[in-house]
């Protein structure tokens, strides 16, 4: 999300932040290139218009001009008054009571279910609760049966309804059994309609009336730009609406309905679908997320994705190994390939490092999680011996290996070799200096096309070679 306009903004506030005085003139045409990059992200009018007023006002006053790098000012200005279009801080749900309910609403085919089914397994994840999911869809087919199956597979609890039920009555009967199997909290799913209508909105405000919820979450399909904030107020404006949740925010590039929602409608965005899997939902802090925009990373996002996704088990046995001085081995490596499949891969990871936005393009486009998929197959096609020494891996077994990894000798090879390099670095790792030398060994780790040549990381202006390094801010 927010690549082309991330892309955009970098290039045009490059041009002014080495810039050792701010004139009218200078900031006039940085204002046009931000302005054009907003309405081109699918930015809604409004907003475009209020945030780039709300920054010409603070770049041409005293802020800037008493400022020791005014084009650095000029760059936080445009942080902070984003993060200000998108609501300052994160806003967790406010779940008092016991059951707490919240009442899922938007249009059909925006993410609702699967967002039901990802805020259940959040709620019972990190913040330990206890959940009750329930469908009042009784218009789409299999809307109740798909809610169910993916209630198994998030590990909550679901309660049954039928199509012939009235939404009321089923909303009802859940909260009922909720109090008596003391749930923490109930999510109740509401039907979609392809465009909003009065049936819609009269149908769902009788549930609202009906179950009181503490958190009303509208629900939206990032990729719909512009409408996206329209269709919020609607909702608006017919519901007391608490929160937003944007859905496919990892399919849009453009990243206008996150910066329009919060304007247009005034509620908080609390959670943004980052994905199709069940565990693919962040909560939104717009100060990230402004961060990230300007290609200036989102480490903290990526340290908490880190604590919750490491095994800290095995991570402490690796690190006693390489302190000991024993080998890297294969089975070692494969835990480090998963470990990084579960941060979101090597194009997740490296979109949250400050200065990374294009790297992680390259990581992406040069089919780094396939490379890595190919890996994982051929140690998983080894004897557990083989593993822990690959140096007994001769020609008979090279083909056997390769065959039941579906893959050929040559790329069993590439990883024989790739290993190797990771052992060096392993050791180099508890010397003195060894953290910087196993980085510029990094290089030829990566994927064909992103590392060790002329340009990528591991050459001129890459993390490995001269004039390498984060870009300075």
């Amino acid at each position: 999300m927010f690549e082309s306009l991330s892309e955009r903004l970098s290039r045009t506030l490059k041009s002014v932040t080495g810039q050792a005085r701010l004139t009218e003139d200078n900031i006039k045409d940085t204002l046009r290139e931000v302005r054009r990059a907003l309405l081109e992200a699918d930015v809604a009018l409004p907003v475009v218009k209020a945030f780039i007023e709300r920054v010409r006002e603070r770049a041409v006053g005293q802020e800037v001009s008493r400022s020791l790098s005014p084009g650095q000012q000029f760059v936080k200005i445009v942080q902070q008054e984003l993060e200000a279009i998108m609501g300052e801080a994160n806003e967790g749900l406010a779940l008092k009571s016991t059951p707490s309910v919240i009442l899922m609403a938007g249009l059909q085919g925006a993410g609702k279910t699967t967002s039901v089914a990802k805020l259940a397994r959040f709620l019972r994840e990190r913040e330990k609760k206890k959940v009750l999911v329930v469908s009042t869809d009784v218009y789409r087919p299999a809307a109740i049966d798909q809610l169910e199956t993916l209630a198994r597979e998030v590990d909550v609890d679901f309660f049954p309804s039928r199509s012939d039920q009235h939404p009321v009555a089923i909303a009802e009967s859940a909260l009922k059994h909720a109090r008596i199997q003391f749930h923490d909290v109930v999510i109740v799913d509401t039907a979609g309609r392809l465009h909003i209508d009065s049936d819609m909105m009269d149908e769902i405000q009788a549930l609202h009336q009906a179950v009181d919820p503490q958190e009303t979450l509208f629900v939206v399909d990032a990729m719909t730009g512009q409408d996206a904030a329209n269709t919020a107020k609607a909702f608006h404006e017919a519901l007391p609406l608490s929160g937003v949740i944007l859905t496919k925010a990892d399919g849009d590039a453009r990243g206008g309905a996150a910066l329009s929602v919060r304007h247009v409608t005034g509620k908080p965005i609390k959670f943004m679908g980052v994905g199709e899997k069940v565990d693919a939902l962040e909560p939104f802090h717009p100060d990230r997320v402004a961060s990230r925009i300007l290609g200036m990373g989102d480490v903290l996002s990526l340290i908490e994705e880190a604590e919750r996704t490491v095994d800290k088990g095995k991570a402490e046995k690796l690190a006693k190994k390489v302190k000991k001085g024993e080998g890297f081995d294969l089975e070692d490596f494969r835990d480090q390939l998963q470990q990084l499949k579960k941060m979101g891969g090597m194009g997740g990871m490296m979109a949250k490092l400050p200065g990374m936005g294009q790297m992680a393009e390259a990581a992406q486009s040069a089919g780094a999680e396939k490379e890595f998929g190919k890996l994982e197959a051929l140690i998983n096609s080894m004897t557990p011996r083989e593993r822990r020494k690959p140096e007994i891996i001769n020609g008979s077994r090279k083909r056997r290996i390769a065959a039941g990894a579906g893959l050929q000798v040559p790329d069993l090879n590439r990883l024989l070799k790739q290993h190797k390099q990771m052992q060096k670095m392993m050791k180099k790792v508890g010397k003195k200096g060894g953290m910087q030398k196993m980085m510029r060994g990094m290089s030829g780790m990566l994927p064909p096309g992103m590392g060790g040549g002329p340009g990528g990381p591991g050459g001129p202006g890459g993390m490995g070679g001269p004039g390498g390094g984060f870009p300075r801010r």
